[in-house]
C-alpha cells in the first residue's frame, strides 16, 4: 500500500525520476522572508507552489508537449541563516553558482524577493550578456531599508551593481528619490494600460539583451487574482496579460536564470497557490517549447 502524500513526488510538477544529470532547468526552493517589512509568509511560498505544482497537469495543450520535456530537476528546500540577509544572499548565491557551473538554468522559488539577488550575481560571475527583465509592483531600488542592503526593497539596486541592464515592469509603487534616479529604466504600470501584451514586450526587447533573466515578484498581478502576497498594491497585471507578455518576450529572447518570489499563502485560499505554480510552468514552456524568431 502506497501513502497518499507520496504521490506524486515532491518536488516541482511531481516529476516521477527526476534527474539531475539531464535536467536543463534547476528548481531552488528558498523558505525564508526575513527582511519582510509588512505582511510575512514568504517563507511558506516555497511549500504552497510546490505542493499546488504537484497538482498541476503536465500536459501543455498549447504546445501539445508535457513541461517534464524540458527536463526539470528540484532540489530540497533550502536552510537559510539565521545570522544575516547578507549570509544568506552568500550561500545561495555559491548554490546557483553550482547550477550554472553544471550547465544548467537556476530557478529559484521564494521566500521573499532579496533572493534574487543571489541568482542574478552568480549568473553575472559567468557572463555580463545579459538584462535583467523586473516584474514588480514595486521599483526595489532603495539602496538600504530597515538598516539593510539585503531587503526586498534593495534588489533591484544590487542587481545594478551585478548587471547593468535592468528594466522593470507594471511598477505602481516607487519612493521620490528612485524615481528621478532610475524612472527611464521602469516601465510603470500607469502607462502600460492601453497596451497590447505584444507591444509591452516589444518595448521590453528593445530595452534588453538576447540574454535575459527574469524575476517575478507576485505583487506585480492585480490583487483580484493574486491576494497572497506580503505588500499588495492595486491595480497590477492580470494573469493573462503576463503570461502573453512573457510569451512574446521568451520568443526572442534566451532565459539564463529566473526566481518567482513573494508568494505568502493565505490559509483556506489555495487559488493563488496554483495561479503561481501555473506561472512558473507556463514561463518555463514558453522559455522552451516555442519556435524562435
Amino acid at each position: 500500500m502506497k501513502l497518499l502524500h507520496q504521490l506524486p513526488p515532491y518536488n516541482l510538477f511531481g516529476i516521477e525520476d527526476q534527474d539531475f544529470d539531464s535536467a536543463k532547468v534547476v528548481a531552488i526552493p528558498v523558505p525564508y522572508d526575513s527582511t519582510t517589512s509588512y505582511k510575512s509568509g514568504s517563507r511558506d511560498g516555497p511549500h504552497a507552489i510546490i505542493e499546488a505544482s504537484r497538482n498541476i497537469e503536465l500536459y501543455d495543450e498549447e504546445y501539445k508537449r508535457e513541461i517534464t520535456d524540458i527536463g526539470i530537476y528540484t532540489t530540497d528546500e533550502m536552510q537559510p541563516s539565521v545570522n544575516s540577509p547578507e549570509e544568506t544572499i552568500n550561500w545561495l548565491e555559491k548554490e546557483c553558482s553550482l547550477v550554472i557551473e553544471a550547465g544548467k538554468i537556476p530557478v529559484i522559488i521564494g521566500g521573499e524577493h532579496s533572493l534574487a539577488i543571489a541568482n542574478i550575481r552568480a549568473i553575472a560571475k559567468h557572463s555580463n550578456d545579459f538584462s535583467v527583465i523586473h516584474f514588480d509592483a514595486h521599483s526595489d531600488y532603495r539602496d538600504e531599508y530597515m538598516g539593510s542592503r539585503y531587503s526586498h526593497a534593495c534588489i533591484m539596486a544590487r542587481a545594478k551593481e551585478a548587471c547593468k541592464s535592468c528594466y522593470s515592469v507594471g511598477v505602481r509603487s516607487i519612493d521620490a528619490e528612485s524615481a528621478k534616479k532610475y524612472s527611464d529604466d521602469i516601465l510603470y504600470m500607469k502607462d502600460m494600460r492601453d497596451l497590447s501584451a505584444k507591444e509591452i514586450a516589444s518595448m521590453i526587447s528593445k530595452r534588453t539583451k538576447k540574454n535575459i533573466y527574469i524575476t517575478i515578484d507576485m505583487d506585480v498581478l492585480d490583487n483580484g487574482e493574486m491576494p497572497s502576497v506580503g505588500t499588495p498594491e492595486p491595480n497590477g497585471i492580470r494573469f493573462a496579460e503576463l503570461d502573453a507578455i512573457l510569451k512574446n518576450l521568451l520568443m526572442e529572447k534566451r532565459l539564463v536564470g529566473a526566481d518567482f518570489c513573494e508568494l505568502a499563502p493565505i490559509p483556506g485560499l489555495i487559488a493563488p497557490n496554483f495561479l503561481a505554480a501555473k506561472l512558473i510552468f507556463r514561463a518555463l514552456g514558453h522559455a522552451f517549447f516555442q519556435k524562435k524568431r
